[in-house]
């Protein structure tokens, strides 16, 4: 069920030009939810609270005592007037944990696919993390879609995890991009999915716009993947 906690920021930590990666301690106290869950946060006393997903995954928030929430920011840096100051002590409203888009505790497959456009990264990282955190020889594939190459949040970190073998990753940019990056171009197609879908028992989780959504879906149900094991949530712009 879900509860009301105000709850400090931790810290404020650089997500992407128009993101933060916003670290709200949980002063010793116990917060049981999903990987994938979301909360609503507000500025303490306001009743104004928007949606955020979790962005890291309930065995990592124990370990740490904090959550983190990725909030896009405008050009002056603000969140919106439901946290008009977004600075280290400043105390959230925090109402949660919700949602049904969320991982299994201890999920039967072995194999994932987590397919992520812009700040639908977010609830996708807790469920990546989780996996990870089961121990298990899972296989785990990301696929990030993001407008520019500047736009990918926990860029770093997944190659990093790449790197070091716990997973595969593969970002795609869908505008013209004049700098010298050489991952994926274009939106997300068949020949992207075919690289990192290995068994029809694969488990995929799809988070960001509409668009990506919609279309991805169907291309997984090409490749093999039955509709059960496709789990889905559509991020409007306002959503993340």
């Amino acid at each position: 069920m879900p509860s009301l906690l105000t709850l400090p920021v931790h810290d404020v930590l650089p997500g992407t030009p128009r993101s933060r990666i916003v670290r709200l301690s949980l002063e010793g106290r116990a917060f049981p939810f999903e990987a994938g869950q979301a909360v609503m946060a507000g500025a303490h006393g306001s009743r104004a609270r928007k949606p955020y997903s979790i962005a890291c995954g309930p065995e990592t928030v124990e370990a740490q005592g904090w959550i983190e929430l990725l909030m896009q920011v405008e050009r002056d840096d603000s969140v919106g007037a439901h946290l008009p100051r977004l600075r280290v002590g400043e105390r959230v409203d925090v109402e949660g944990p919700l949602g049904t888009f969320t991982c299994p505790g201890r999920p039967a497959e072995h194999r994932f696919l987590f397919v992520a456009g812009g700040t639908g990264i977010a609830p996708l990282r807790a469920m990546i993390q989780h996996v990870m955190a089961l121990g298990r020889k899972d296989e785990i594939a990301v696929l990030y879609s993001a407008r520019t190459p500047d736009e990918f949040a926990f860029h770093d970190e997944l190659v990093a995890e790449a790197e070091a073998g716990r997973l595969r990753v593969s970002f795609t940019v869908t505008r013209d991009d004049p700098t010298a990056w050489r991952g994926g171009r274009g939106r997300i197609g068949r020949a992207h999915l075919e690289d990192l879908v290995t068994s029809p028992e694969t488990l995929c989780f799809l988070c960001g716009p509409p668009a990506l959504v919609n279309e991805v879906a169907p291309l997984l149900g090409e490749l093999g993947i039955a509709p059960a094991r496709i789990r889905a949530e559509q991020w409007t712009a306002a959503g993340a």
